[in-house]
This record gives C-alpha cells, sequence and structure tokens, in this order.
C-alpha cells in the first residue's frame, strides 16, 4: 500500500470513528441538544478534528442519517430480489419499512430533518447533494417498482409512478409519526388501535393505485394475511 493510500485509508477510519460516536450522541441526545464538543469527546478527538471532516454540526447529523438511508436501502434491495409481481412487492416494502421503524427508530427519528427547512441553513452544499443521492437511492428502488407495475398492467397508468411513490411515502409516514409519538394517546382516549390503522391505510392506498382487474386479487391477498 503507498503512502496516498494509507492516507486515504486513514482518513476513512477517521470518518468512521467520527460517524460511530456522533450516532450515539445524536441517538442519545438529538440534534438540538448534542454539541459538538461532546462527540469529540465520544470520538475522543479534538473538536477541531471534527470541523476537518464536516463542516457544521449539521453536516455529520446528516452523515448519520445517511448511514440510516442505507440501512433502509439495503433491506429494500434485499427483498425486491426475487422474481415476484409488483403488486406482491410493494406489499412486502410496506411491511419491511415497518419493520425498520421497529428495529431502527432513532434513524426514521432522524427522518424527519428533512420536514424542517429551518435546519437546511447550517447544511452545507456538499453534504446536501450527498444526502440527496443517499435518499434517491431509496426513492429509485420504489419507483422502479411502481414502474413495473404499470408496465405489467396491475397499476393504473393514468398515475405517475413517481407520484405513487410520493402518496405511499407520506401515508405510512404520517401514521408511523403518530405510532411513534402518540400511540397510548390514541389507544386511551380515542380506544384507536393505530397499528390497524396502519395496515388499513396501506391497503386502501394500494387498492387506489391498482388497476381494476388487479384489485381483486389484492383484496384476496389482505384477506390472507389477517387471517394468517
Amino acid at each position: 500500500m503507498g503512502i496516498q493510500e494509507r492516507k486515504e485509508r486513514e482518513k476513512e477510519l477517521r470518518r468512521e470513528e467520527i460517524i460511530r460516536a456522533a450516532t450515539k450522541v445524536f441517538f442519545e441526545k438529538g440534534l438540538q441538544n448534542a454539541t459538538m464538543d461532546e462527540i469529540a469527546e465520544a470520538a475522543e478527538l479534538s473538536k477541531g478534528t471534527l470541523y476537518l471532516y464536516y463542516k457544521s454540526k449539521e453536516d455529520l447529523y446528516l452523515a448519520v442519517m445517511n448511514v440510516g438511508f442505507d440501512i433502509l436501502h439495503d433491506m429494500f434491495d434485499r427483498a425486491l430480489a426475487s422474481s415476484a409481481p409488483s403488486i406482491a412487492k410493494l406489499r412486502v416494502m410496506a411491511a419491511i419499512y415497518q419493520e425498520f421503524f421497529r428495529t431502527h427508530r432513532n434513524y426514521f427519528r432522524m427522518f424527519h430533518f428533512l420536514q424542517n427547512p429551518q435546519l437546511h441553513k447550517q447544511v452545507s452544499e456538499e453534504m446536501r447533494e450527498i444526502s440527496r443521492l443517499h435518499n434517491q437511492r431509496v426513492w429509485d428502488l420504489a419507483i422502479g417498482v411502481l414502474r413495473r407495475g404499470v408496465q405489467e398492467g396491475t397499476l393504473r397508468p393514468d398515475i405517475d409512478p413517481l407520484h405513487m411513490a410520493v402518496i405511499l411515502w407520506n401515508s405510512i409516514n404520517a401514521i408511523l409519526m403518530q405510532i411513534d409519538y402518540q400511540l397510548e394517546h390514541w389507544r386511551s382516549t380515542m380506544g384507536i388501535d393505530m397499528e390497524h390503522v396502519l395496515r388499513t391505510s396501506i391497503r386502501l392506498t394500494l387498492e387506489s393505485i391498482v388497476t381494476d382487474e388487479a384489485r381483486l386479487e389484492l383484496r384476496k391477498q389482505f384477506a390472507a394475511d389477517a387471517t394468517a
């Protein structure tokens, strides 16, 4: 290994150390309460060293969030490797996203950063583009499945696959956020099982984007799931 290669390797290892330390601190304290001093201490580095790798705390936050996008992408990618019809793959993706929510809750919460434009002001253009690419990899998988569904004749050709993806993503996210923060509220004050609401929402949303011919088969699949 040459000198330059060794330096690049050392730099990458240092970056991984920073990400691990930042992940721990951000998961425990969130973006607002975490400090670069605490992350530097957890990484056993000087704060100045952190700024050599990341221009702001928000840049570092997005770097950690990108790890979450990569985990979700890999979970989706493994599940989509089969030759199952597109509708079946969409149902699997919905189930996998719920699994991601349960097993990687902190990363799920970090995704909300994207919904707060005020925080974006501290993010560098470089990190903004890097994060966009990580996010886009996830979207590309979903949009690819939806496009194949249109080609197969099981998804409606009058709805743009990108629009379908936005509808599915936001409808599931909205209810998962309620489950995350207000699960007990809905149960105790309204007698509502939000997990059941989520399943119903997924079923109704998928039914709204499939063709008439495919809707009956989709309903059979959901009925089979309910009795399994």
